[in-house]
Order: C-alpha cells, then structure tokens, then sequence
C-alpha cells in the first residue's frame, strides 16, 4: 500500500526533495523508518472532502499535499464569493521514535490567467497545534499573466521550528487564493489555481529532521 492518505480526486506524486546539506545547527539525516501522514480534518472552499491527497516522498524529506478543485476567479459570470478560496488541513504525522522535524521550506505552484489590471494573492500559514500561529507569508502575482506560477516560503535553519518530542501534534496548514478584478474589465474571467487534475502540480513541504534528547 503506498505511503501517505488519498482523499480522493487526484493521486499525489511521490518526489525526492532536494534538502540543503545535513547536520547544520543540529540537523539530523532523515530517519530510515517510514513516516505515514493521516489526515485528522480537511476544510475549506478550496478543498472539499475528496478533493486533495497528501503523500509522503520515499527518502523522507519531503511531503506533497495535491488539489483537484483549487481556483478561485471574479469577472464574467463567475460567483460573487469565488473571489476568495481557502483551504485548513490538520495533518497527524507518524514519526519514527527519537526523531521529531520541522518544516525548512514549502513550494506552492499552481496556474495563472489574470487580465490586464487584475491581480492574485497566495498565502499560507503553518503551525503545530498547541503553539502560536504563524503569520501568513503572502506572495502577490500581477496581470496580465497567463501561466504557471510558483512561490517558495523558506525558514532559515536557526529559526525552524520542531514539533515537541514525545508528543503528538497535528501540523496544522492554512493557504489562500484571493482574486482582485482591479481595473480589468468585468466581463472579463481572472483566475488563478492551485491544483492539478494529472497529479503534476503539487505543494511540497520540505521537511528538516532532529534527533530528540535521550530520556
């Protein structure tokens, strides 16, 4: 059985991450254990049930997290409240014993088709359950623009991060899309998505491991 939990619509890829080097401020290589991630809860208008799948690669580095039904867009005929999608994923990650991580980087990417004069914002927030909430980190994209686009939040190595050893906490991710029609027409569709009906386009959670202080 493949690593990870399908919710359904699109199967995630399994990647090999590429990590910075090892053993930096206390870095430990990847434990050799399997790490399995279930879901606890799935929210949101950009991810309902079934819509998003979650997988782990095979080196432990790294985890995917894949949307089917992630756009939101203004103009045309399109809902007033599809301006705006969000998505809140709760997420129980299995780890091997002595090792606890933290997340170094996360590299979103999705599609783009924005009208002269509109604009999109992608933002996203993670924090371990118990602990404070991180602020949002917000990436702005202009029109015109009608491509796949990309953004990287990325945590410097003396301020990542740890889930507590020896206790379970949900790892907890916040992302938005948000749409602005500006000054564009309004009969016109703006539109910007994260999500992949081939399992190609995925967010990927670059993960940092630490060993825990012996008992």
């Amino acid at each position: 059985m493949a690593s990870g939990l399908l919710l359904g619509g699109a199967v995630a890829a399994l990647v090999t991450a590429a990590m910075p080097a090892p053993h930096q401020g206390g870095i430990a290589d990847p434990p050799p254990d399997k790490i399995v991630i279930d879901v606890a809860t799935v929210n949101g208008s950009g991810c309902r049930p079934g819509s998003a799948a979650v997988a782990v690669s095979e080196d432990n580095t790294a985890f995917t997290v894949t949307y089917s039904e992630y756009l939101a867009q203004v103009g045309g005929n399109s809902d007033p409240t599809a301006f705006r999608k969000n998505c809140q994923l709760s997420l129980i990650v299995h780890v091997p014993q002595g090792f606890t991580y933290a997340i170094a980087q996360a590299d979103y990417r999705g599609f783009a088709s924005l009208q002269s004069g509109s604009n999109a914002v992608q933002r996203a927030s993670y924090y371990f359950q118990g602990s404070s909430q991180t602020v949002f980190k917000t990436h702005t994209f202009n029109g015109a623009l009608n491509d796949n686009w990309q953004a990287t939040d990325t945590t410097d190595w003396a301020n990542l991060v740890y889930a507590p050893c020896g206790v379970q906490r949900n790892f907890n991710i916040n992302t938005e899309l948000r749409v602005n029609a500006g000054s564009s027409s309004p009969s016109k569709v703006s539109f910007m998505t994260m999500d992949s009906t081939d399992g190609d386009i995925n967010t990927v959670y670059h993960m940092a491991w630490k060993e825990c202080p012996a008992k």
